[in-house]
């Protein structure tokens, strides 16, 4: 074990601001279900539906944002200024693009709601909140865009107090605009929708403003202004990052389509799963961002050749995620029967995130392995075959076992997430395989 220790403290050092970081993001969601919820029943249901719309579109757009970071972070292992600037300069524009694409289909999408087969009761708070929510969409590709040069050049406390302090915006505002504190009108779940608006924003503003007058990235700054936007880089960026776009998007899309099949199932089913979304992406976050840390220090060693280095740290990594997974599964299953309670004052929803956290629990382990060789595959900038691994896992196994094990087997909730931890433990074997490939090919290469 003494090979990996030094690899266990680069990532702790590297990894814990990107943990807190992303604590953040899903504490934005967090608070919004947790304040929502504790309005009405109703609202959280809404909520969850136009939730998880959106995050399906917003982390395929983030693989336009996430293509930057194996660029950026070999250019920075082997001192290369001049195309870190470029990168972040033409990564932007592609982010910039997504934003539109992604904001005309979900305009599209909005004249279709009331045909998605929910209970007629949500859409007058899912139209107000899917709106503001498009708004919101470019300030998150920015944000997402502008991330990746902080965070590949190892500068990721900037971000982290940026995402808490707009955690904490959304968070006041939300006590403000949902129960009309303050003189503030009692706007329930439009409130919500505009107190992330307004936090989404602010974020956006706070980081532009940082890489405009950072001392530390001086030099990466004045590369960026002397480059061009420049078609055959973007072409690059687009081919780059379309993989992980669609392995995100896929990934996300499961989740998302197994919103759609559990209102099929009730309303209170629909409010217990996206309690149980909020759980799970709350680990997710841990694995996620100690990953991408495996994901930044993959690409600079990358540049440097080091090949067994990359192989340590990839381990590592993995040995850290095993770790929380540990951590974060055992307070959960202590208390899983109050866990609903957080949210919801209703019994009824309660008993079913109870329920679902079971299967909850069993993926834990082969969500860490998942994450952590998907991005070493990133880091690599070996990313085609991410994206079947993503349609297989989760398309061709998860999600109609989930419709098997929820609709035509009367399984409910909790059928429908015994489904996931099949299609995770698919995925986790499949990315170790190629990332071991791909290692052992440029080994031999080398």
């Amino acid at each position: 074990m003494k090979k990996y220790l030094s690899h266990y403290r680069a990532l702790v050092m590297l990894g814990t601001p990107l943990i807190i970081g992303q604590i953040g993001v899903v504490l934005q969601n967090f608070a919004d279900t947790l304040m929502i919820g504790h309005h009405t029943t109703v609202e959280l249901a809404a909520a969850s539906l136009v939730s998880n719309i959106f995050i399906l579109g917003l982390l395929m757009a983030m693989g336009f944002a996430l293509c930057m970071t194996p660029l950026i972070g070999k250019a920075y292992g082997q001192g290369d200024v001049a195309s870190i600037g470029s990168t972040v300069k033409n990564g932007l524009a592609v982010n910039t693009l997504a934003a539109l694409v992604l904001m005309a289909v979900y305009t599209v999408l909005y004249f279709f709601l009331d045909k998605l087969g929910q209970p007629d009761e949500l859409l007058p708070y899912v139209r107000p909140y899917y709106l503001i929510n498009l708004v919101s969409i470019p300030f998150v590709c920015w944000v997402n865009g502008l991330k990746q040069l902080f965070d590949a050049t190892t500068d990721t406390k900037t971000p982290m107090w940026i995402l808490l302090g707009g955690n904490a915006l959304n968070i006041v505002g939300n006590w403000l605009l949902i129960y009309g504190h303050c003189g503030f009108p009692e706007m329930g779940i439009t409130g919500a929708g505009l107190s992330t608006l307004a936090a989404r924003v602010t974020m956006f503003v706070a980081i532009a403003l940082c890489f405009a007058f950072s001392g530390r990235h001086r030099g990466e700054r004045a590369a960026f202004r002397k480059s061009r936007v420049c078609r055959g880089e973007m072409r690059s960026l687009i081919v780059l990052g379309t993989p992980i776009s669609l392995q995100m998007g896929m990934e996300s899309g499961a989740w998302s389509l197994c919103s759609i099949i559990v209102g099929w199932i009730g309303t209170n089913a629909l409010a217990g799963h996206q309690i149980m979304l909020t759980i799970s992406q709350l680990f997710f976050q841990f694995y996620y961002a100690l990953a991408s840390a495996v994901s930044i220090r993959v690409s600079h060693f990358h540049g440097q050749h080091d090949y067994t280095a990359i192989r340590r740290t990839a381990w590592a990594g993995c040995h850290l995620n095993f770790m929380i997974a540990i951590l974060v599964s055992v307070p959960v299953i202590i208390f899983r029967e109050q866990m609903g309670f957080l949210f919801t004052s209703s019994p009824k929803v309660a008993a079913e995130v109870a329920s679902a956290i079971v299967p909850l629990i069993i993926y834990q382990f082969s969500d860490g392995l998942q994450c952590t060789f998907s991005n070493a595959m990133r880091g690599l900038a070996y990313v085609k075959p991410v994206m079947l691994v993503a349609f297989l896992s989760y398309f061709v196994v998860s999600l109609p076992l989930a419709y098997l094990f929820g609709i035509s087997l009367h399984g409910g909730l909790v059928g429908v997430w015994f489904s996931f931890p099949f299609g995770l433990t698919i995925a986790g074997v499949l990315y170790y395989y190629f990332y071991h490939r791909r290692l052992l090919s440029l080994e031999k290469t080398e």
